[in-house]
């Protein structure tokens, strides 16, 4: 007797374009005011697709996260281990900063770390870690690249390169706070010599 299996329905979406869409609902209407007819709505699939592929709606939030860590907000770093000249490096990382702050596709302003995930942190199980090793990932690069510096005699022997990279996320988060707010972008590149002097003085 022949058996023939059953082949699964292949996926009708995108994965990634799917969580970039999910990603700009969290943003706008944060965890809990993201209702699964809002998600399936925007990112284009049905209910049952939706947790055949994520789980449920933690489990998108949490993928939702991730790939927003591993790309959108890559692009500041990007710029950072890029640029051949150090201060136009940090200057880079911060024009990235304004870049994605003011000119997201989703339209929010900011980012989505700070305007949503940081604010849920302490509520909904599995971000506050999400959250910490987003935080020291980008520690790690920045501080790799003004090692690296040091090491070609680029930056000095004492220049503090960990306590520097911290200070330089904190001033990209202050960055981005300011353009959720709604400053311009003329006032927010009104401080990037600031930034980029503060950090390598």
């Amino acid at each position: 007797m022949n058996v023939t299996k059953k082949v699964g329905r292949p996926k009708t979406f995108d994965r990634n374009e799917a969580l970039t869409k999910a990603i700009s609902v969290f943003w706008k209407q944060g965890y809990e005011g993201a209702s699964m007819k809002l998600l399936t709505d925007e990112m284009g699939i049905n209910s049952p697709s939706l947790y055949a592929e994520f789980g449920d709606k933690h489990g998108l939030y949490l993928e939702a996260i991730n790939s927003y860590a591993n790309n959108d907000a890559c692009s500041p770093l990007v710029a950072l281990e890029t640029a051949s000249d150090i201060h136009q490096a940090v200057r880079a990382f911060f024009e990235a900063v304004l870049d994605y702050s003011t000119l997201h596709t989703s339209g929010a302003k900011g980012c989505f770390l700070v305007s949503c995930v940081a604010t849920s942190a302490g509520h909904v199980e599995g971000t506050a870690e999400l959250l910490r090793d987003a935080i020291t990932s980008t520690d790690n690069r920045i501080k790799a690249r003004f090692d690296h510096e040091i090491m070609l005699g680029k930056l000095p022997q004492d220049f503090p390169s960990a306590d520097r990279a911290k200070l330089m996320f904190d001033l990209r988060q202050g960055m981005v706070f300011r353009a959720r707010a709604g400053f311009s972008d003329f006032e927010l590149a009104g401080d990037i010599d600031k930034c980029v002097n503060a950090v390598l003085k």
